[in-house]
């Protein structure tokens, strides 16, 4: 291999100034050329990045899962009571606490393992790509697999995927607020600045993670991944993404959890000193009671209950690149989307090409043809409908060549062409919204001769426009202008020109729109468009999805209106109009501002901060790589239908994660404050810590089963959110008729198992473990337990945990390992009947319970 010129280091930052290099040394210095990298080449430099084997890497991340789920509190506590027997010999308690620490550990490492895999397989399917020049030829490939050296060729809405230099540009704006804040797109152009130049003004440097707002450009990618500007920020600051309102919710019930855990111990522990009981054995007591209170798998059943539900989703074409956002989408109860391809069929048609008094005129479809076909930026549909409906009547521009080209900006609304037509003269072709073509108009095409575009021409030019667009047409216009052939033009050429004509275009509504808006309406949620059509257009939409007289807001109206006005109308307003991008944002933030739970469903350029701004960013296979990363949410299909299962499917995850904390809470909350009582009176500790343990441990077996459970319909019917009070006061209300009981039981247990410990330990183990397996069936839906079918995993588990409970005191020599006993008869029985008047009491109390709390969530976990 040749030696390459080492590149000159930084001042300081202990880096290269690639920046300060003529582009010819730094192709030089990185192997590579204008046809860039060998196939050979990016293999061997990708394979440098990520050196491990995907099998090296799948034991690696099951490793990272499992210290993670080490790493919890709850397992540290075990971990600790475990040591505690260590020390004091007690090799048995140990070992098996020890056990079921690695036991809870595995499953919960083995499902995260599993659900990260099959998130990301999930994932690539949607991956960012980049056009990359490989061995002479282009190719497409994901944007994380971008090498240094590789010459990456960008349009309109490429997302950057490395650090590097413009080779080729060509009216190239990139915003790049992510790493400056600058507001508004900077222009990109080949070149050469000083090593000290700050990062603002290296006008020829592009950075991962900004994106394209229009033109094109060729670079050479020369920092990837964590070597990029975006990857040395975030080594220094690792900053995880704002939590959603679930988990809001789920870290403020921890809170509360730990504050109940700690009384508890403590109580316990000062109890059991104060009665001179053993030291070791209550330590070990208090630490398994803190367990036992705490929903110690909920990080995995959360983790399960997300993947399961993400693959569902993945089956009805919609895939969840940011776990977390399943609970937002259930719990969304405003969609604001754009009416193209979502609302109407996306399948746009030029219907006319009108000249300037309204006349059918194959001239301007000609003129438009040479625009559409030549203009290199982003395709798009009405430019794709140009050229079909020129190809039908067999028009061609094989005698017209492409000069230049002053692409389309969301500031100008405007794309020009400069062609050198088949005379050898200059034309400049323009087309764009007609407020903006005509703004660099002075004249307009009549039958004989351009004519002075005066206030009478331009009075009839826009009633012309209202009246198409309220037909619902999307109405733009076009322009031209004969110039002087020149090297470049670019915007300031823009003037002076001839106002041609109008294109009609016909995108009509999906037939099938209404009833989902409908079924949208039903499960309650509303939806807004947010257009940057004229309000004309889209009203006429609107009311022909079946928005009866939609109240309209225009751009206009909102740049004088203030935040505390718009907070007010924006709920109450159905759709948006005439509305640039940074007002979509201002839009969605109105909304959330007002107490919604919003979502944005976007595909273009212009769409990412709406999508970042909302709850859940929702875009589509099709739309741009800046739509897409933006999303939390990314339909295979361009159709509400698809997304209303996903919402469907969001409240089904959100209400099985509630059910597992509804279940461990209130009945474990029950079962510790009747441990806690207990010792008060009891001569002995009511159940020994590897008791309560295993008690727990096993009632967690069925609870994996609600990542798969079916859920009552009337939950999926309307959005809910976290209530924190709600599960608290759940807690409260079932632990204490689950601690009425406990001490109906204590009572039976010490008149029949005539105060011997192990018979009351084990009597009381049993009749626990029963009662957390049976209100599994009464807590997991709003309604009667016998109206509502459970799921297959989560019947067939509790069944066989139950047998297993009975079975187990009469399985020598495991009983004896736990300290349990044979029961009679007599006394199994009893507590078997407490068990259901148990489950009886709770159902009843479920009922009023939740007509009480119908003033605030209208339902439960399963409702």
């Amino acid at each position: 291999m040749k030696r390459t010129e080492a590149l000159p280091p930084d001042d300081g930052a202990g880096d290269v100034a690639y920046w300060s290099l003529p582009a010819d040394r730094l192709l030089a210095s990185l192997q590579t050329g204008s046809g860039g990298l060998s196939l050979e080449q990016a293999a061997a430099r990708l394979a440098s990045r990520h050196p491990e084997s995907p099998h090296q890497a799948a034991a690696l991340d099951f490793i990272r899962h499992t210290l993670k789920a080490l790493s919890s509190p709850l397992l540290l506590i075990l971990i600790f009571g475990a040591l505690v027997a260590l020390l004091a010999r007690e090799w048995i308690d140990a070992g098996i606490v020890l056990g079921i620490v690695g036991v809870s550990t595995v499953l919960g490492s083995w499902h995260e393992h599993r659900a990260t895999k099959a998130v990301a397989a999930l994932r690539q399917r949607i991956a960012a790509k980049a056009r990359v020049r490989r061995g002479g030829r282009v190719h497409e490939i994901a944007s994380n697999d971008v090498v240094p050296g590789d010459i990456v060729e960008l349009a309109a809405g490429s997302l950057i995927p490395a650090d590097g230099v413009v080779l080729e540009a060509k009216d190239c704006f990139v915003i790049q607020a992510l790493l400056t804040g600058e507001t508004f797109p900077v222009e990109k152009q080949p070149g050469v600045v000083a090593a000290s130049t700050a990062l603002t003004g290296r006008t020829q440097c592009v950075y991962a993670g900004t994106s394209l707002r229009s033109g094109t450009a060729t670079m050479l990618a020369v920092r990837c991944a964590a070597d990029t500007e975006l990857g040395r920020i975030a080594r220094k600051l690792t900053r995880p993404p704002p939590e959603t309102d679930f988990e809001l919710g789920l870290r403020r019930f921890g809170h509360l959890l730990l504050q109940i855990m700690v009384l508890v111990v403590l109580a316990v522990l000062a109890v059991n000193i104060l009665l001179e009981r053993p030291a070791f054995e209550t330590l070990l007591f208090a630490v398994a009671l803190a367990v036992g209170l705490s929903p110690e798998l909920l990080p995995a059943i959360l983790a399960v209950t997300l993947s399961k539900g993400a693959q569902r989703m993945a089956h009805r074409g919609v895939i969840v690149r940011r776990l977390n956002a399943i609970e937002n989408l259930g719990s969304m109860n405003v969609l604001c989307t754009d009416k193209t391809g979502t609302l109407t069929r996306g399948i746009v048609q030029l219907d006319a090409t009108l000249d300037a008094q309204g006349r059918d005129s194959p001239a301007v479809l000609e003129t438009a043809l040479a625009n559409a076909a030549l203009q290199a930026g982003l395709p798009n549909a009405l430019d794709q409908a140009v050229v079909v409906a020129a190809s039908a009547r067999g028009l061609q521009i094989d005698a017209q060549r492409k000069l230049d080209e002053i692409p389309y900006d969301f500031v100008r609304k405007r794309l020009s062409v400069a062609l050198r037509m088949a005379d050898g003269r200059a034309r400049l072709v323009c087309k764009g919204a007609l407020d903006n073509v005509l703004s660099v108009c002075t004249s307009v095409q009549e039958a004989d001769a351009p004519q002075a575009l005066d206030a009478s021409r331009i009075a009839a030019i826009r009633e012309r426009y209202t009246r198409w667009s309220l037909q619902g047409y999307r109405v733009l216009g076009i322009a031209i202008r004969t110039l002087p052939e020149q090297p470049t033009y670019g915007r300031a050429d823009e003037r002076e020109m001839s106002f041609a004509g109008f294109l009609l275009f016909l995108d009509p509504p999906e037939p099938g729109v209404a009833p989902v808006l409908s079924a949208l309406s039903a499960l309650g949620v509303e939806v807004k468009i947010i257009t940057g059509d004229n309000r004309w257009v889209a009203a006429h939409v609107a009311e022909a999805v079946g928005m009866a007289q939609p109240q309209v807001l225009t751009g206009g109206e909102l740049d004088e209106m203030k935040d505390e006005a718009l907070w007010h109308l924006a709920p109450k307003t159905a759709v948006f109009a005439e509305v640039d991008p940074n007002q979509k944002e201002r839009i969605i933030l109105a909304l959330r501002r007002s107490g919604r739970v919003v979502g944005y469903m976007g595909d273009g350029i212009n769409d990412a901060p709406a999508l970042h701004a909302a709850d859940v960013g929702v875009s589509v296979d099709q739309a741009v790589d800046v739509a897409k990363e933006a999303a939390d949410i990314v339909l295979l299909e361009h159709d509400l239908d698809v997304l209303r299962q996903g919402i469907e499917e969001g409240r089904r995850t959100f209400a099985n994660t509630l059910k597992y904390i509804f279940i461990t809470t209130s009945a474990n909350f029950g079962n510790m404050i009747s441990m806690a009582i207990a010792t008060l009176f009891l001569p002995f500790l009511p159940m020994l810590a590897t008791q309560i343990l295993l008690n727990n441990f096993l009632s967690d077996i069925p609870a994996i089963g609600i990542a798969s459970d079916n859920v009552d319909a009337e939950w999926k019917s309307t959005p809910h959110r976290w209530d924190v009070r709600l599960v608290r006061d759940f807690m409260i209300v079932f632990g204490l008729i689950s601690t009425l009981f406990d001490l109906l039981t204590f009572g039976v247990l010490l008149k029949m198992a005539d105060h011997v410990p192990e018979l009351f330990r084990t009597g009381w183990f049993v009749e626990s473990l029963l009662t957390e397996l049976l209100i599994i069936f009464v807590v997991r839906t709003h309604g009667p337990l016998y109206r509502s079918r459970a799921g297959r995993w989560l019947t067939l588990a509790s069944l066989a945990i139950a047998a297993l409970a009975i079975a187990l005191p009469y399985s020598s020599p495991v009983a004896n390992w736990f300290g349990l006993v044979p029961l009679p008869a007599p006394l199994l029985a009893t507590l078997l009947l407490i068990t259901l008047l148990y489950a009886l009491a709770s159902e009843l109390a479920k009922r009023r319970f939740y007509a009480a709390a119908r003033g605030g969530d209208p339902g439960g976990p399963g409702s």
